[in-house]
């Protein structure tokens, strides 16, 4: 594992700055770290708390302190865990040694960061989490190569939605940067964890609740952001099995003017039901329609790709547009912006059509339904961060079965490659700058 060494930084103040992600241009945060020793466990203690930005004039608070990663407090757990054999592992079962916490007020700000024993949370019973679903998350990912680099993939786009889904439910945002340099080094203390075995990885789970003790519906004026790491398996460990869909009219998962763009806790709870439904039925996940069109929006917790052949012979891969009815994710994101590079031909990506149109455009179930008798529906596939790629074969509509065509291996040719390539990208064997590197090799 690669050791974490005290760095004694300069005590100049900084100022955090505005074109950060969730910073303010009057937020500000003092840098001084020193390294202190402690009986049976390491740890590096900041002299100085965060502290306010106040009128060089009158003293007056003008700005409350953004997240500092400089200041962060690590205690090192004395009683690590025995990590189970990756073949045991269960997603989202099995914790790491450690965890991090940030506690925010709306009087004082953001406060110390923390890297501590993972341990249960102490709220009161009123918190606002509890009783108007004030909670937000993100799903990430960490991969380590066999030199010991470990890295993070895309992690700039997990800040800026997770200061967006902030923002909708009234919590506090925050300097993306400075986070991401925190769960680097929470990452890189815990990267031990991550299996060495290809396909395996570290899922970081950041989340920001409302801690305020008082019930009412308002602004919650205390809030907690923590992250937790758990080592995970590949989502489909005996190889690719595409899924069957059961598209469903008679819930919503989003409807225009709500939070189905945002990642929000409470996005996630109404949806077991129709899943239980749909399994009945002998389906795996709900293709969500909207509308009286049915017009498609996702698929279970993932997003919506479908791959056309036009009659001059070109492939159109379609995926439903954002608006606010669609979780913008960092997957469906990778997707688009890969398929649109080969399109424009500034790269060439093994596998995907010479002939590539890419969309973002608004798909109906009559689409699907004319592209099946036409023979022109190719392929249908989610995306996410747990999966990356998941592949659908059926969708049930209206009484009757959709046939959707895979490969052998479960995967289309435009899927197969996509999932290659993000891979690649994720592991290091493709270099990118969407993958981050949080430590040095072999430090």
């Amino acid at each position: 594992m690669a050791s974490l060494r005290p760095t004694v930084l300069r005590s100049l103040p900084r100022l955090a700055s505005a074109s950060r992600v969730g910073a303010s241009a009057t937020r500000m945060t003092p840098a001084r770290l020193t390294a202190t020793a402690t009986v049976g466990m390491r740890g590096y203690k900041s002299k100085h708390s965060p502290q306010p930005l106040r009128d060089v004039m009158t003293g007056e608070i003008i700005g409350l302190p953004d997240i500092d990663s400089s200041l962060v407090k690590i205690t090192t757990t004395t009683t690590p865990k025995t990590r189970p054999p990756s073949s045991k592992l269960i997603f989202g079962h099995t914790f790491t040694d450690h965890m991090l916490t940030i506690p925010w007020s709306s009087a004082t700000g953001w406060g110390t960061p923390e890297i501590k024993p993972y341990a249960p949370l102490e709220l009161d019973p009123s918190s606002t989490v509890f009783h108007y679903a004030f909670t937000l998350f993100e799903g990430m990912k960490a991969y380590r190569q066999e030199d010991g680099t470990v890295r993070l993939f895309r992690p700039d786009k997990n800040m800026a939605r997770m200061n967006r889904s902030a923002q909708r439910i009234a919590l506090p945002t925050f300097n993306g940067d400075e986070l991401t340099e925190l769960i680097k080094k929470l990452v890189v203390l815990d990267s031990e964890w991550i299996p060495k075995e290809k396909g395996f990885s570290l899922y970081i789970r950041p989340t920001l609740i409302g801690t305020q003790n008082a019930l009412g519906v308002g602004p919650s004026s205390d809030a907690l952001l923590f992250v937790i790491c758990s080592p995970v398996g590949p989502y489909y460990a005996s190889g690719f099995k595409p899924v069957q869909l059961l598209a469903t009219t008679k819930f919503v998962r989003a409807a225009p003017g709500g939070t189905g763009g945002y990642k929000l806790g409470a996005n996630y709870a109404p949806g077991v039901v129709p899943q239980k439904e749909a399994a009945k039925e002998g389906y795996s996940q709900n293709l969500w329609l909207l509308g009286d069109e049915h017009a498609l929006t996702e698929v279970g917790t993932m997003n919506l790709f479908v791959a056309f052949k036009q009659p001059d012979g070109t492939v159109e891969l379609v995926t439903p547009p954002l608006d606010d009815v669609v979780l913008p994710g960092v997957t469906r994101d990778s997707v688009l912006e890969l398929a649109k590079a080969h399109a424009r031909g500034e790269t060439t990506i093994p596998g995907l059509p010479q002939k590539l149109k890419v969309s973002e455009r608004k798909l109906v179930m009559a689409d699907l339904v004319n592209a099946e008798k036409d023979k022109t529906l190719l392929e249908v596939f989610g995306t996410g961060t747990a999966a990356i790629i998941s592949p659908v074969d059926k969708i049930g509509y209206e009484g009757r079965d959709i046939a959707i065509p895979t490969g052998s291996d479960g995967l289309g040719d435009i899927s197969r490659a996509m999932l290659d390539q993000i891979v690649g990208i994720q592991t290091g064997e493709i270099e990118h700058e969407w993958s981050v590197i949080a430590n040095e090799p072999n430090a």
